[in-house]
């Protein structure tokens, strides 16, 4: 792998997560001796909602407390790969700062939406889906609605605001996402799907994974997300169904990580490549090794990628709608990007000592940064006491 395909795996890696021999924060040092239980939705979000659409369409839908006073909807859509539950953390942050009410969705193919086909993650399905669901939970007089969206979110974003399908809407910001580099990306992403881990022996293992490979950066905010990103191979129902864990025998469980975790690595071992995580389990264990898997496949959905990205920045450009971009590093912008930045089009920020889950490592920053722009543009009140986050750019 080049150096520059490395650069943008790092910091625009699209579909799903950043490499696991990049970015490794001071988090993965700490991460040991931590405890990697995982924590329940219900700590993060008020209320877990089934919208159902038809017979054989369901969307999860997890919801904020409505606000003390009115304000805007932040309907938070996820990248490739993750789930609405990526979003608890800053759920909590911003609700905090502004009045508002966080709406985080679980895609087409993704958490514990059922869909009739959820193999179609076309540009056109995702957007098409969030406007339906926005439909029928508000179905007369929609609250003022502004987007969010990371990664592939971020771009499913722009194509809802683009075809209009939510009259409410007042404003987007869009995470980590822009289209020349993602685009650059994409000739590397099937090696590098092919480079994580199939399978996990349990949830606490996946979590583990999810800070030492470097994909969350924040050991609290993979304790809520990981589980809504894996499977039972048995049951096939989403792990985050199984929460909360029995208690279990710590000496047990020390035992168990000194021995078979194979994520239970030296010091020495720190800097060494993804290839660890590869397989999760000897080939000879036993099933016990291989009981969670990937939720979704996205090496499937290889066919959608490039409807995803393509032309995504002159859509960006030409919205209607307020438009916010956080980035994980200044390196990202394309050229329609860095001269509509320079005419003013949009507000930028970039935020550093994160990857490209930036929400998930700095939610309380990436919350300042949202709700200081949402009260410039008299879309929000402040609800509460929060540093004035100036824009960058």
């Amino acid at each position: 792998m080049s150096n520059l395909q490395r650069k943008i795996m790092k910091n625009h890696l699209p579909p799903t997560i950043p490499s696991s021999r990049i970015g490794r924060s001071d988090s993965f040092k700490k991460s040991r001796g931590r405890d990697f239980k995982p924590t329940i939705w219900s700590e993060y979000f008020s209320q877990k909602e089934e919208i159902v659409l038809n017979e054989k369409t369901a969307f999860c839908v997890y919801k904020s407390k409505p606000p003390e006073k009115q304000g805007p909807i932040l309907l938070l859509l996820h990248g490739g790969g993750y789930s609405g539950l990526t979003w608890s953390q800053f759920s909590i942050e911003i609700t905090s700062m502004i009045h508002c009410q966080c709406l985080s969705i679980d895609l087409r193919g993704h958490g514990e939406t059922t869909t009739e086909d959820d193999l179609d993650l076309s540009a056109e399905s995702l957007s098409s889906d969030v406007g339906k669901l926005m439909e029928k939970m508000y179905p007369e007089n929609c609250p003022p609605i502004h987007l969010v969206g990371h990664s592939m979110g971020g771009a499913i974003a722009v194509h809802i605001a683009y075809r209009e399908l939510l009259p409410s809407l007042v404003g987007i910001t869009v995470i980590d996402v822009v289209e020349g580099t993602a685009m650059e990306a994409l000739a590397s992403m099937q090696s590098f799907l092919r480079s994580r881990p199939n399978y996990f022996r349990s949830i606490p293992n996946a979590i583990e994974w999810c800070i030492r490979s470097g994909q969350v950066r924040n050991v609290d905010s993979a304790k809520v997300s990981m589980p809504g990103q894996i499977i039972n191979t048995k049951t096939g129902k989403l792990a985050t169904c199984e929460l909360p864990l029995p208690e279990e025998d710590p000496e047990k469980n020390d035992e168990l990580t000194k021995f078979s975790n194979p994520l239970s690595i030296s010091e020495d071992e720190e800097n060494e490549s993804s290839e660890s995580f590869k397989t999760p389990a000897p080939a000879d264990a036993e099933d016990t090794s291989k009981k969670y898997t990937w939720r979704i496949d996205l090496s499937k959905s290889e066919k959608f990628w490039i409807g995803w990205f393509e032309g995504l920045s002159e859509k960006f450009l030409n919205l209607r709608v307020p438009k916010q971009l956080l980035l994980a590093s200044i390196d990202g912008l394309d050229r329609a990007l860095t001269v509509g930045q320079m005419q003013g089009k949009f507000q930028m920020q970039v935020l550093a000592r994160c990857g490209h889950a930036v929400h998930e490592d700095r939610p309380h920053e990436v919350a300042e940064v949202i709700s200081s722009y949402l009260i410039r543009n008299k879309f929000a009140e402040i609800a509460g006491e929060f540093r004035n986050f100036m824009p960058a750019c």
